[in-house]
């Protein structure tokens, strides 16, 4: 029977599990949940001096990245996250970094979308 995945955005890790919970009682191929980032790595895990000189950039003292090398650390810093020249803009999918991945039989596709939606869930 042929397979359909689903990739629906949360704003929070609850959210997805009730949703992962409905969904697995309905009975699924695969399922798995994630939280997303545009931002690389996990971030720095020592404390850095930031008035002694070091710190490689603003992306990784604000954002929590790690910071490959120097072009990278000034385009990050550019973000609108890390400088606060900006708010961002106002699209609906600000705040989802929570990532429910679903793979279902193709019959239970459409009933799949319609609990992930319940759910507060966004493809």
């Amino acid at each position: 029977m042929a397979e359909k995945n689903i990739l629906a955005y949360f704003k929070s890790p609850e959210e997805a599990e009730q949703a992962a919970q409905k969904l697995s009682e309905l009975g699924v191929v695969d399922l798995s949940i994630d939280r997303i980032s545009r931002y690389s790595g996990q971030g720095t895990e020592r404390m850095m001096n930031t008035l002694g000189g070091e710190l490689p950039s603003l992306a990784s003292t604000v954002l929590d990245a790690d910071i490959t090398n120097r072009g990278a650390g000034i385009l990050l810093a550019a973000d609108v996250s890390a400088s606060g020249m900006s708010d961002g803009g106002q699209d609906d999918i600000t705040g989802r970094d929570i990532l429910l991945t679903v793979v279902v039989e193709e019959p239970k596709h459409h009933q799949a979308l319609h609990i992930v939606e319940q759910s507060g869930g966004m493809q």
